[in-house]
C-alpha cells in the first residue's frame, strides 16, 4: 500500500507528538507530584498549628482552675477579680464575669447597629444598583478591611468619645459601652456587608424571574424571595463578624473606658475580656494566679471562635440540604 505525502506528514507529526508527550508526562507527573505534596504539607501544618494553639490554651488556661483549685462556676458568674500576683500564692478571686458581660453588651450593641446597614447596603450592591456597588461601593467597603485597629480605636479616641460626651453628657466623659459598640460596628461592617453581597449573588437568577413572573415588585422579591434565600449566608456573615468583635482588643480598650464595673446604661463605662488580656498580660507574674486567670479568658474567647466556626459548618450544611447543593 503506497502512501500519499500527506499521509506521511501526519504520521510523522503523530510520532513526534508521542515522543513528547513520552518525555513531558514524567515532568508533568513530577511537578504535579510536588505540588500536591506542598499543598497538603502546608494544609497538614494549619491543622497542627490550630491544635497546637488550643493545646497550649487548654494547658495554661486550666491552670486557674487546676493549679489554684478555682471554680469553673467562680469563674463565670463571680463578679470579684482579685487574683494574687504570685507564682506561689493563692487564694485571690478570678470571677471574670464583668469581662465577660461587657464582651457580651459591646459586641450585642454593634450587631445591632451593623447589621441593618450591613443588609442594606449588600441589597443595594446587588439588587438595587449593581454597576455602582461593583465598581465603587463594594471597593470602597473592602477598604475598611485594611484599616488598622489602631486607627479606629483612635479615631473613636479623638472624635466619637468627645462627641458622646458633649451631647448625652455621659458620666465619664464619652468613655462607654457607645462608643465601643460604635466602633465595633464600624469595624465588622465590611466583613458582614461583603459576604452578605456574596450571599445574595448566589441566589440562582432564575428565583427572582419566577417572581416577577406572578406579578411581583422588586421589594417583594427582595423581601420575600432574595433575603429568604440568601439567609444562610448572611448569618455566616453576621457569626464571622460577632467574632472579629469578640476577639476586638486595642481599638475597644481605648473607648471603653477600661472599668470593672457592669455598665448600668449604655454610656457607662466598663471593661471587657480582650482590653483585660491586652493591658495586663505582660505586667503580671508568670504561672501565677493572676497570669493564669487571664489565659483562662484567652481559652474562653477561644472556645467562642470554635463554637461560632462549627456554627458557620452547620448552617453551610443546612444550605446544602435545603437547595440540593
Amino acid at each position: 500500500m503506497i502512501m500519499t505525502s500527506y499521509e506521511k506528514n501526519i504520521q510523522v507529526k503523530e510520532s513526534l507528538s508521542a515522543k513528547r508527550k513520552k518525555k513531558t508526562d514524567p515532568q508533568m507527573f513530577r511537578k504535579e507530584t510536588f505540588w500536591r505534596i506542598l499543598v497538603t504539607i502546608c494544609g497538614i501544618a494549619i491543622i497542627l498549628l490550630t491544635l497546637a494553639i488550643g493545646a497550649f490554651l487548654i494547658y495554661q488556661g486550666s491552670g486557674t482552675f487546676t493549679k489554684f483549685g478555682h471554680s469553673i462556676f467562680e469563674f463565670l458568674f463571680s463578679s470579684t477579680w482579685a487574683p494574687t500576683d504570685s507564682p506561689s500564692a493563692s487564694g485571690g478571686q478570678v470571677g471574670a464575669a464583668i469581662y465577660i458581660v461587657g464582651s457580651l453588651e459591646t459586641c450585642g450593641l454593634a450587631l445591632l447597629i451593623a447589621v441593618p446597614f450591613s443588609i442594606a447596603a449588600a441589597v443595594f450592591m446587588t439588587e438595587i444598583n449593581p454597576k455602582a456597588g461593583t465598581r465603587l461601593f463594594r471597593p470602597a467597603t473592602e477598604i475598611f478591611l485594611g484599616i488598622p485597629s489602631i486607627v479606629y480605636g483612635w479615631v473613636g479616641l479623638t472624635v466619637l468619645v468627645p462627641f458622646i460626651r458633649d451631647v448625652f453628657h455621659a458620666s465619664m466623659g464619652g468613655f462607654s459601652v457607645l462608643a465601643a459598640g460604635i466602633v465595633l460596628a464600624i469595624m465588622i461592617f465590611p466583613t458582614i456587608t461583603t459576604l452578605s453581597a456574596d450571599a445574595i449573588l448566589s441566589v440562582p437568577d432564575s428565583y427572582r424571574k419566577a417572581a416577577y413572573g406572578l406579578g411581583s415588585t422588586r421589594w417583594q422579591v427582595i423581601h420575600h424571595i432574595v433575603i429568604p434565600a440568601a439567609f444562610s449566608g448572611i448569618l455566616t456573615g453576621v457569626i464571622l463578624g460577632l467574632s472579629r468583635a469578640f476577639g476586638e482588643a486595642l481599638a475597644v480598650a481605648m473607648v471603653i473606658g477600661k472599668t470593672r464595673a457592669f455598665a448600668s446604661s449604655i454610656l457607662d463605662p466598663t471593661t471587657n475580656l480582650t482590653a483585660a488580656i491586652a493591658s495586663d498580660m505582660g505586667n503580671t507574674a508568670n504561672g501565677g494566679e493572676y497570669n493564669l486567670a487571664l489565659w483562662s479568658m484567652a481559652l474562653l474567647l477561644f472556645i467562642l471562635s470554635i463554637l461560632s466556626i462549627i456554627l458557620i459548618h452547620a448552617i453551610a450544611r443546612r444550605k446544602e440540604k435545603v437547595y440540593g447543593a
